[in-house]
């Protein structure tokens, strides 16, 4: 039986220097090959191309859940090169900064309780915000100076990965130097250097840390923040995002195994349902009847439901997005499925 339609995710385990719109892209030149024709498809929260990781993409009716995904917490791993900063504060900008001040593994852990919990951040001059309908990236290459407002943020855990830490001079950056000149694929900046803990006292050309932040995090600056902190200058050398909302790395697959399923037509085989993307979320079971009504928008009132956001379904097929409140079931986004036997 031909599918014409898939509703769902691809977790994208996204590769150096591909651009999340390059992602979707790659979703639906696969989508083509295996004969679904025009789907509609969106990603659940931008990676730089300089970031690897978690991209969740949506297809058919998932897309109506992307907004969730980009307001869902995230987890990244990332890497803090110590002795220079850059204007982009990665390893893509020049250099505006240097030091030749050194943290230990002690520093490090004495200051992260300060970037834990609620803080404020300012954005980096190179995001994407806008700036009197400008998006700053726009503005600060082509010079301008860029200045953006602290914005509130949370940072539910900030830890430093096990068997990291000790770096060189070349991974890290000297004081007064660039950092190292490398093209994608030249080296797995995408993976935290491990090896011997360093020693006490040691001090640290790089540190690997994990964090858990809430959506409008910026990574570039709470690394930039931290290295303030510790009385030096930093730039990201390695951002890779482990987590987005409830979809992690084991259920990622890589641009060549998304291609194989290309060759092989199986794209309904790397998929995950709609549904993974509301893990946590009530099933609310509704009657034929009820389903038609929640389609039409209608309100049903006098059943029974958890208070809150709840996943109305009929026999397993999702019917509608719910909030149950004062005794009413009140539609806040519906899907327009169709059950599998009916596709062909």
């Amino acid at each position: 039986m031909a599918l014409s339609v898939l509703d769902g995710w691809i977790i994208l385990d996204k590769p150096l220097g591909l651009g999340s719109t390059q992602g979707v892209s790659a979703v639906k030149r696969v989508a083509r090959q295996c004969g679904l024709g025009k789907v509609k498809v969106g990603h659940g929260g931008t990676l730089d191309p300089l970031a690897t990781g978690v991209l969740p993409i949506a297809l058919g009716e998932a897309t109506k859940l992307t907004g969730r995904m980009l307001d869902a917490d995230k987890t990244y791993d990332f890497t803090i090169a110590f002795g220079t900063q850059t204007d982009t504060l990665d390893l893509e900008g020049a250099v505006i900064a240097t030091s030749d001040a050194r943290p230990t593994m002690a520093d490090v852990a004495a200051v992260l309780a300060r970037f834990t919990g609620p803080i404020a951040q300012v954005p980096p001059a190179y995001s994407a915000l806008k700036v009197d309908g400008a998006r700053a990236y726009d503005l600060a290459r082509a010079g301008e100076e860029v200045v953006l407002a602290s914005r509130n943020v949370t940072v539910h855990s900030l830890t430093i990965l096990p068997g990291t830490g000790r770096g060189t001079a070349a991974e890290g950056g000297g004081g007064g130097g660039s950092p190292p000149a490398q093209r994608f694929g030249d080296s797995p900046l995408h993976q935290p250097a491990a090896g011997p803990p360093p020693r006490a006292g040691e001090e640290l050309a790089a540190i690997t840390l994990s964090a858990t932040v809430s959506k409008g995090t910026y990574i570039r600056s709470l690394a930039r923040d931290i290295a303030l902190a510790l009385g030096t200058v930093g730039h990201v050398s390695m951002l890779r995002r482990t987590r987005a909302g409830p979809f992690t790395l084991d259920q990622a697959i890589s641009l060549d195994n998304l291609n194989q399923a290309a060759t092989a037509r199986a794209l309904e085989d790397v998929t995950l349902p709609m549904t993974a993307g509301l893990d946590g979320i009530p099933a609310l079971s509704v009657s034929r009847d009820q389903a038609g009504a929640l389609r039409q928008g209608r309100i049903l009132r006098g059943m029974p439901a958890t208070p809150g956001l709840n996943l109305a379904v009929e026999d397993d097929l999702p019917v509608a997005l719910v909030e149950a409140i004062d005794g009413e079931i009140r539609v806040v986004r519906g899907f327009n499925l169709m059950p599998k036997e009916t596709i062909s």
